[in-house]
């Protein structure tokens, strides 16, 4: 019975782990849709800027409502309504060539809605869903299938009403598992509300959230001055290929070292490899190796970043509590710090000199080490022992076989000279000696 509970536990923390990749990996591909849309229509820049404020308002907005919602609204029904909404919510794109500007905004807004209504939602399904000793791993496998699933789908494009189908067979995918799983079925998460201002008087939360706001904001808006720098698009695509490459793997990896060794430690050389990597930059700003050595560096610090402050530190810092309301707000720089990219981002790279941009990023990095350093570890104490002590007594096991494999192979060798001394001359020194030797051992 027991191994039965435990593979449908199992079961559960995948079916979770499918739900959060497939609701990012749409999210992704309807922004990019968004971008493709309107790269190719005749709209003003204004407009432009005004539809992704329509889209990223909305998105915020219905991160908190729907941390809201939890409290009055069945999980299973939010959840359902929630993935519904993402299989019509890119349909009015259908009729976009009548009227660009007003089906932009429409379906911006929708698309942003859509994704925001039911996220904290399906975290908090994905935090009852794993344990602490094993959120970071399963977080990995997450961003790293997220990572995956969208370049796969990313590279198929069959234009405007193939990237809609796409995207609403894609969110029907999340529904069969819904139906399949039906999650909060033994949820005990409505009885146990957080509430916005209890998140943001927690002092482990602030301490997390701060660096996480100050990387999210020098990242998006230091992303213009990199292509400006770069102008050869070929270099450009190939060291984006790279990076993405690596924070793939560096994500999924990184899921399983923060559940050996702690989610702050992890966090603490993510932030000083991304620092270190800046201050490359802004010594030598043009030349390539360095911008090859920052892709690395910020591969491997994008994998570990994102699978802490997107998927884990906010379930750990939940406690007994539901995670939703701790998640909307966890999640909130990334999206203001994007809207600012598109909104900023071409003042920043067209008025600040590369070499002095790059120079504060690092030195702003390094600050944002230090609230850190003062931050809980979200792993408990006792599970990092018990692994310590696992592996201790693991290594005594190891030892101990092969010392008695040593002793094995003497006792055989003294085995064999007792006999082949027994045969000949039995009053000699050297065959005593080995007689002793084999009673010794036997």
């Amino acid at each position: 019975m027991q191994s039965i509970k435990l593979n449908a536990t199992r079961q559960t923390a995948i079916a979770s782990v499918f739900l959060v990749a497939n609701a990012f990996i749409w999210y992704f591909l309807a922004a990019r849709t968004i971008d493709q849309t309107l790269s190719v229509a005749t709209v003003s820049s204004f407009n432009i800027l005004l539809i992704w404020a329509v889209h990223f308002a909305l998105l915020m907005l219905s991160l908190v409502s729907g941390a809201l919602l939890v409290r009055k609204v069945k999980r299973k029904t939010l959840f359902l309504f929630w993935i519904l909404l993402g299989v019509a919510s890119p349909l009015p794109l259908l009729a976009v060539h009548f009227a660009v500007v007003p089906i932009m905004l429409l379906t911006a807004g929708l698309l942003g809605f859509s994704i925001g209504i039911g996220m904290p939602n399906c975290m908090a399904f994905f935090t009852q869903s794993t344990k602490n000793d094993n959120r970071g791993r399963f977080g990995g496998i997450t961003m790293f299938s997220s990572a995956i699933g969208f370049f796969a789908l990313a590279l198929i494009n069959t234009g405007d009403v193939g990237n809609i189908a796409l995207l609403s067979i894609w969110r029907l995918m999340a529904l069969f598992v819904f139906l399949l799983v039906k999650p909060f079925e033994d949820s005990g998460l409505e009885t146990k509300p957080a509430y916005f201002r209890s998140v943001l008087n927690q002092r482990s939360f602030l301490l997390y959230v701060i660096p996480w706001v100050m990387f999210s904001l020098v990242n998006y808006l230091s992303t213009p001055v990199q292509n400006n720098v770069i102008s050869n698009q070929q270099t450009l695509a190939t060291l984006t290929i790279i990076g993405n490459g690596i924070g793939g793997v560096s994500a999924l990896a990184a899921g399983f070292i923060m559940d050996y060794f702690g989610r702050k430690s992890a966090t603490i050389v993510g932030f000083a490899l991304l620092g270190l990597s800046f201050s490359l930059l802004g010594i030598f700003p043009t030349e390539l190796s360095s911008w090859y050595v920052y892709m690395i560096l910020d591969g491997l610090t994008w994998g570990v970043l994102i699978v802490v402050f997107v998927v884990t530190i906010w379930g750990d810092l939940s406690q007994n509590s539901s995670s939703d309301t701790i998640y909307a707000l966890g999640v909130l720089p990334f999206f203001i710090s994007r809207f600012l990219q598109i909104a900023l981002g071409n003042s920043i790279a067209n008025n600040i000199l590369p070499n002095t941009l790059f120079s504060f990023i690092a030195f702003f990095l390094f600050l944002a080490v230090l609230p850190l350093v003062y931050a809980p570890e979200t792993l408990p104490d006792k599970i990092i022992k018990d692994r310590e002590l696992k592996g201790y007594i693991e290594n005594a096991k190891k030892k101990a076989q092969q010392e008695s494999g040593k002793i094995s192979k003497k006792e055989k060798l003294l085995k064999i000279q007792a006999n082949e001394m027994s045969e000949g001359t039995k009053t000699t020194k050297e065959y005593e000696t080995a007689k002793k030797l084999a009673e010794k051992y036997y």
